[in-house]
C-alpha cells in the first residue's frame, strides 16, 4: 500500500489480474475500480477494512474492463448505499446488459452483471477525498476510458492509458477501429498537465520523468511502423490474462477456450491465419510465453508463474 502526497489517498497495488485499488478519505470517500471478478471476495475485505462497514460513498471506474470493474457487483452487494459512477461511453450497454459490446465474452473473460447511478463526463471535476480531481478523456486503450487529475499536487491516476513502461493493449484495434492517434493524442494530454506522480492501472505508483513518456511513445511508434507485432502482443496479454485467471488447467481445455474466444479469432484470422493453422499459432503463442518465464507446460497442464 502506498500513501501518497495527497492526504487521504491510497494504493493498493494488485497485480495483474485486478487493477490497482486506489482509496480515497474525507468528505467524499471513494474506491477508484474493483479489480477482477475472481478476486471479488479480496476487494470487498480491502475496501471493508478501509472504510468500515459503511463503505466508500463512491465507487468509480475509470473505464470498464473486467480487471477494473469486475468486483462492482460485489462491492454493490456488500454496499447498498454506495453509489457508482461510470464513464459516459458504455452506459446504454450496462444498463441493457450486453457483455459482447462491454468486451466481456469477446476477450473470454467474466465479468458479473454490475449497475451505475451517474455518469463521469469529461470536462467536469469530482471531489475525492477532500480534494478536487479533474476527469480527462483518455481514448487509445478503450475509447471511453477516463484518467483523473489533481493539480495541486500534480497527481494523476492514470488508469492503462500510462504505464512507467509503456500503456494498454490497444483494444480497438483488435476489433478493426484505428486506434493509435488516440493513444498519442491521449499522451498529448497527458504531458500537458505537467504530472509529477503517476497512480497507474498496474505497477507500482511512480514518479512522471521525460523518459516515461519516452518510452510511451517509441512504444506507440513501434506499434504503428509494424501493426502485427501489436497484434502479436495483444494475444499474448489474453492468453496471459486467462492463465492468471486459471493459474492450472489441462492444456487441450485451455486450448479450446482460445480457440473459441472472439477477439484470438479475429487476430488469428486478420494477422497470422496465412501462415498458421489456429491450432499451431496457438501453441506458438504459448511456447513464446513459456520462453518468457511466463507459464510452464509440465505433464499436459499450464502453470502460470
Amino acid at each position: 500500500m502506498h500513501e501518497l502526497i495527497v492526504p487521504g489517498l491510497q494504493v493498493i497495488e494488485r497485480g495483474w489480474l485486478s487493477a490497482n485499488l486506489v482509496i480515497a478519505q474525507g468528505r467524499q470517500t471513494a474506491a477508484i475500480d474493483s479489480g477482477y471478478f475472481s478476486h471479488e471476495a479480496q476487494t470487498v475485505a480491502l475496501v471493508q477494512a478501509a472504510f468500515g462497514a459503511q463503505g466508500p460513498r463512491l465507487l468509480l471506474n475509470t473505464h470498464l474492463h473486467s480487471d477494473h470493474c469486475g468486483g462492482n457487483a460485489a462491492l454493490q452487494a456488500q454496499f447498498p448505499d454506495m453509489r457508482t459512477l461510470i464513464p459516459p461511453g458504455h452506459a446504454a450497454e450496462v444498463t441493457s446488459w450486453d457483455p459482447v459490446a462491454l468486451s466481456y465474452e469477446p476477450t473470454g473473460q467474466n465479468c458479473r452483471r454490475y449497475t451505475f447511478d451517474a455518469l463521469r463526463v469529461p470536462g467536469q471535476t469530482i471531489e475525492l477525498g477532500d480534494r478536487p480531481w479533474q476527469i480527462h478523456a483518455a481514448p487509445g486503450h478503450d475509447p471511453h476510458s477516463v484518467v483523473l487529475f489533481e493539480a495541486e499536487s500534480r497527481t494523476l491516476i492514470s488508469a492503462d492509458a500510462l504505464w512507467e513502461n509503456g500503456f494498454g493493449a490497444v483494444f480497438p484495434e483488435i476489433e478493426g477501429r484505428q486506434a493509435f492517434e488516440t493513444v498519442g493524442q491521449t499522451l498529448d494530454l497527458i504531458e500537458s498537465l505537467n504530472v509529477r506522480t503517476v497512480i497507474p492501472g498496474h505497477g507500482a505508483v511512480f514518479a512522471y520523468r521525460a523518459e516515461v513518456m519516452q518510452r510511451a511513445r517509441q512504444r506507440l511508434a513501434w506499434f504503428i511502423e509494424d501493426p502485427m507485432r501489436h497484434a502479436n502482443y495483444c494475444a499474448k496479454v489474453l492468453l496471459k490474462f486467462k492463465l492468471l485467471e486459471v493459474q492450472r488447467q489441462p492444456l487441450a481445455e485451455f486450448l479450446a477456450w482460445a480457440g473459441n474466444t472472439a477477439h484470438l479469432q479475429t487476430l488469428h484470422r486478420q494477422w497470422f491465419a496465412r501462415e498458421q493453422g489456429m491450432n499451431e499459432w496457438l501453441h506458438s503463442m504459448l511456447a513464446d510465453l513459456q520462453r518468457a518465464g511466463a507459464t510452464t507446460l509440465h505433464e499436459g497442464l499450464i502453470l502460470d508463474r
